[in-house]
C-alpha cells in the first residue's frame, strides 16, 4: 500500500462541516471507521447507525445524547489533553441526536457489527487509566473501551494514548494481525491530535512521527504526523509513535476484526522486544499521567 493509502493527512478526510469522515470501505478494509465532527452553540446532529456500532467520545465540549428515549448530558472535556472524558456507546440500529448548548467536537469511532448490545454511558471516574513503560518511553492510556475494561460491544474497542513530549509511545513497534504467533486479527486507526509544551489546545505547527512496517518490505512507512492527522493499519508492526520536543502527543486507538472474541493481544517485533527489559528499574517520566477525570485548573 502507498503512503498516500495509508496517512491520511488533515483535512483530506474532511466533508463539509465534519473533520474526519472514514468509513471501512474507503480504508479498503472490512469493519474500522471514524468520524470526527463539530456541533456549533445550539446545533444538533440526527443520524442512524445502521450496522456500526459507534462510541462517542468527547474531543472539546460537552454533548447531549439522545438515544432510544434515553438521554446522556457528558461533560465532556475541554480539549484531549486537558481532561479524561466521559463516553457513550450506540448500538447498531440506532436513532441517535446529539446536541450540545455551548458547542463541542466529538470523536465517534466505530465498528461494522452484528450483535446488538444496549446502549451504555462511561463515566470519567470510571475509565481505567494506565501509565506504561519508563523513562522516555512512558506514556499514558486511557482504556475506556478496551476489552478489559467494557465488555458490552461486539466488535469495537478504543483507547487513548498521551505521549510527553519528547517521548517514544507504542513501543516496541507490536502487531496483531494473526501473522506469524499473532492469537488476534485486528485492523486499526490512529488519529492524532498534537499539543504545545505549556499552552492549552492545539499546534498545527506541532508534528511527531510515526512508524509501520511489515516482515515482507510491502508496508514501510516512516511519516510526520500532524494535528488531525489519520493512520490506516491493515496489519504489521506499527510503532514508534514519537513526539516531538515542546509537542505533546495524543491518538484514539480504534480496532476491530473479526475474530470472535474481542481481543488487543499483541506480539512484539523480536528484533526489539528486549527493550521492555530495560526498563526495569528505569524511574517512570514523572509527567504521566498527563490527565486524569478531573480537569486541570
Amino acid at each position: 500500500m502507498s503512503k498516500r493509502t495509508l496517512h491520511r493527512p488533515a483535512p483530506s478526510l474532511a466533508t463539509g462541516l465534519d473533520d474526519v469522515v472514514l468509513y471501512a470501505a474507503d480504508a479498503g478494509w472490512m469493519y474500522c471507521g471514524l468520524t470526527v465532527l463539530s456541533l456549533d452553540p445550539g446545533g444538533q446532529r440526527v443520524m442512524h447507525t445502521g450496522d456500526t456500532e459507534m462510541i462517542v467520545l468527547p474531543l472539546g465540549g460537552s454533548v447531549d445524547v439522545d438515544v432510544e428515549r434515553q438521554r446522556v448530558k457528558m461533560h465532556g472535556r475541554d480539549d484531549v489533553f486537558s481532561a479524561v472524558t466521559d463516553w457513550a456507546y450506540l448500538p447498531i440500529d440506532s436513532e441517535v441526536r446529539l446536541s450540545s448548548a455551548t458547542g463541542c467536537q466529538l470523536a465517534l469511532p466505530s465498528a461494522k457489527a452484528t450483535k446488538r448490545y444496549e446502549p451504555s454511558y462511561g463515566e470519567a471516574a470510571g475509565v481505567p487509566v494506565e501509565v506504561r513503560g519508563a523513562g522516555p518511553s512512558t506514556r499514558q492510556l486511557n482504556n475506556f473501551a478496551s476489552p478489559d475494561s467494557f465488555a458490552g460491544a461486539d466488535r469495537l474497542m478504543c483507547v487513548e494514548v498521551l505521549t510527553p513530549d519528547g517521548n517514544w509511545s507504542s513501543y516496541p513497534p507490536h502487531k496483531h494481525d494473526g501473522t506469524e504467533g499473532c492469537t488476534v486479527r485486528n485492523e486499526e486507526i490512529y488519529y492524532f491530535r498534537v499539543g504545545r509544551t505549556g499552552e492549552r489546545g492545539y499546534a498545527p505547527d506541532g508534528f511527531a512521527l510515526h512508524r509501520t512496517y511489515t516482515t515482507d518490505g510491502v508496508i514501510d512507512e516512516n511519516v510526520v504526523v500532524r494535528d488531525g492527522d489519520v493512520f490506516l493499519i491493515p496489519r504489521g508492526f506499527h510503532g514508534p509513535c514519537i513526539a516531538a520536543p515542546g509537542y505533546p502527543l495524543y491518538y484514539l486507538n480504534i480496532l476491530a476484526g473479526p475474530d470472535p472474541e474481542r481481543s488487543m493481544a499483541f506480539c512484539d517485533d523480536p528484533t526489539h522486544q528486549w527493550v521492555r527489559e530495560s526498563w526495569n528499574g528505569m524511574p517512570v517520566d514523572p509527567r504521566c499521567p498527563m490527565s486524569s477525570a478531573e480537569p486541570r485548573s
